[in-house]
């Protein structure tokens, strides 16, 4: 018979079994209470969450049924795709079953979810896998994004709005940092300097300021921070993408953050340069006409002055015996008041009174006159290392004028040129005829119209900034008084020029040699020995019809009538649209067509579309520009010659001529 355990053994069994009772019931007791407090915390949350197994939720909490408008019992047992809007249920399912497959997805996403109801809100979704009852779920945490979402989409309509409205201010609009890197800026700030967008956020202030107006910027910009106070209607230089330069009228203030610290500048910048040009050529005009109204009056009284030391020493030398020793002296005087005698008609030029335009003259024969003078010997012999090019335009066109004046302003240029460059170089002359479709910005705005473009350049030391808005001052000159010159000759210059009703322009840079164009309006008046190298019988139209097309009356006005005198049937008008409607009724033989034309198609656009109606259609193509890529396309759709304004009839007639006859 076994051993039976003692009393005292079958007591402390006992006493091991009751304490593993009690610590039983106090470890349940402590998993009623966890459970007590997870429930409360899932129950109590602001999110929303549910579980799920497979597709049916098994779990929901109350803020989800609260979310959703359901009852406790409706959602448990629900295919939760019930809960998603049909808009998110795809992408909803394939990020789940991504999940399954292992792969990365996102935690955190945004949907619509459905309420009973049949309404919809916006929710942030957060999933995880876990395991339910031995068995693969996800729980799914759901927050109300709604508002938010309403507030951010409000916010971007009104941020949308506000840069529309920015966008469609003619002003330049523009936030920088503190550090003066752009932050934000409207289409016209694009356009003032030149840069796309994606080129200009986050560039520095110091990439497009002048460095003459930095300082001044910089200052500006300083007091604002300093003293909150906003700076207006300051001159800003830029320098656009080109490497031209704009000058802008801005204003800034203080951009400051919530906690009211200095955040950053915003202000409007209005393209002034324009203004400031036309501002700075009525000045210059003004004082060139007080200057020369001074220079009038002055030279009336030395002419009555000077006719004494002209006229006499003339007379007495005619009396004198050769061998005299008065004959050197009075020649002396004599060559001195021939001197003055010049200065005092570079004055009258200046005055703008010796000038009176009365015949037409042409600019070639007049260089090459000049270039067979002994004046030009002179300058030779003086500057050995300078060469001479000439490039001048065979078919040029005449300009009414003085040829005087003109020749004496040829000779001013040329030994201007010349001493610009005392190591030698190189002087260009060049001539051509030239139609300005759009004014032209410079030194002076050329206005539109048929020009002949007389232009001297030079290799030479260049002129500086600051002294190129001085030179056509009289007896401005870097040149050593009593060496070369009077201080008069851009005087002179300039004044020839503008009795002419021309245009002068500049382009120069300290080292980089200088380039002087003067546009003078051209004529169609001959000169008197000028006769056509072609006879006219060989371009001469035998009554085919003809469309002019040009944006500019002067211009369909002027070929039509060429074309007429010529024997063409001619129709004019006045746009690519215009065109194209008329050829909708009509046959033409030939068309003349602009290429620029503005607003609307210009030459290629409008020869396309006539292709559609008239394939095969002849046409030459005008412009007052060089032949462009345009005009090539053109070209290779099958218009023939290409004619650069201004038109002379030689030209157009046997263009139109070859072309009919092709």
């Amino acid at each position: 018979m076994a051993d039976q355990p003692t009393y005292e053994e079958l007591m402390q069994q006992i006493r091991v079994l009751k304490a593993a009772a009690v610590q039983h019931e106090e470890t349940v007791k402590a998993l009623k209470d966890r459970e007590k407090r997870y429930r409360l915390l899932v129950e109590e949350s602001f999110d929303g969450i549910f579980i799920q197994k497979g597709p049916t939720i098994i779990f929901a909490n109350q803020q989800l049924h609260h979310m959703l408008g359901y009852d406790v019992a409706e959602l448990l047992g629900m295919d939760h795709w019930r809960v998603y809007h049909p808009e998110y249920r795809e992408v909803t399912r394939r990020r789940a079953q991504a999940r399954m497959r292992g792969e990365k997805v996102p935690t955190h996403y945004e949907v619509k979810l459905n309420r009973k109801d049949g309404s919809w809100f916006y929710g942030e979704i957060g999933a995880r896998a876990i395991d339910v009852e031995g068995e693969p779920g996800v729980q799914v945490w759901v927050r109300d994004i709604h508002e938010r979402k309403l507030a951010e989409e409000a916010l971007r309509k009104s941020e949308q709005k506000y840069k529309a409205i920015l966008d469609n201010i003619q002003e330049g609009y523009y936030e920088v940092d503190i550090e003066g890197n752009f932050t934000f800026f409207n289409r016209s700030m694009c356009e003032i300097l030149g840069y796309p967008p994606d080129e200009m956020m986050g560039m520095n202030n110091r990439q497009y300021t002048d460095k003459k107006f930095a300082k001044r910027v910089y200052s500006t910009f300083n007091q604002v921070y300093t003293t909150g106070a906003p700076a207006k209607g300051f001159d800003w230089e830029l320098i656009r993408k080109d490497g031209s330069v704009r000058i802008v009228e801005t204003s800034v203030t203080l951009i400051r953050d919530f906690e009211n610290r200095p955040g950053g500048f915003r202000g409007i910048a209005r393209d002034v340069t324009r203004e400031k040009r036309l501002e700075a050529q009525i000045q210059r005009a003004e004082k060139m006409e007080t200057i020369g109204t001074l220079a009038g009056g002055v030279a009336h009284d030395l002419n009555n002055i000077l006719s004494g030391l002209v006229s006499y020493p003339e007379l007495l030398l005619l009396q004198l015996p050769e061998e005299s020793p008065l004959r050197k002296p009075i020649e002396t005087i004599q060559k001195s008041g021939e001197k003055a005698a010049a200065v005092v008609q570079d004055l009258l030029t200046l005055a703008r009174r010796g000038v009176v335009v009365t015949e037409p003259v042409n600019l070639n024969d007049l260089i090459r006159e000049y270039l067979q003078s002994p004046e030009y010997a002179r300058v030779r012999e003086f500057h050995p290392g300078v060469e001479t090019e000439i490039r001048l335009e065979d078919t040029l066109l005449n300009i009414p004028g003085s040829p005087t004046h003109l020749s004496k302003t040829l000779a001013n240029l040329i030994s201007n040129a010349a001493e610009a460059m005392p190591a030698g170089g190189r002087i260009v002359l060049r001539t051509e005829n030239r139609y300005i479709d759009a004014p032209l910005s410079g030194y002076d705005d050329v206005r539109e119209g048929d020009y002949v473009v007389f232009s001297i350049s030079d290799t030479g030391t260049g002129i500086s900034s600051e002294d190129i808005e001085k030179i056509f001052e009289p007896f401005y000159t870097k040149k050593k008084m009593g060496r070369s010159g009077t201080g008069l000759g851009m005087a002179v210059v300039w004044g020839t020029v503008k009795d002419h009703n021309g245009y002068i322009d500049v382009k120069s840079a300290e080292g980089g040699g200088t380039t002087f164009r003067l546009y003078f309006p051209a004529t169609r008046e001959v000169l008197s020995e000028t006769r056509a190298k072609v006879p006219v019988t060989s371009y001469r139209g035998k009554g085919e019809s003809i469309l002019v097309v040009d944006d500019v009356a002067q211009q369909r006005e002027l070929a039509a009538e060429m074309l007429e005198q010529l024997g063409y049937r001619v129709e004019v008008v006045s746009s690519g649209e215009e065109a194209v409607e008329y050829l909708k009724n009509h046959q033409m033989d030939l068309l003349v067509l602009d290429m620029i034309m503005d607003p609307g198609w210009d030459g290629l656009d409008t020869y396309r579309k006539i292709l559609e109606i008239h394939p095969g259609q002849k046409a030459v193509i005008a412009s007052g520009f060089s032949e462009s890529a345009r005009v090539k396309e053109a070209q290779r759709l099958g218009t023939g010659s290409y004619i650069k304004k201004p038109f002379l009839m030689e030209t157009l007639g046997m263009a139109v001529r070859r072309e009919l006859e092709r």
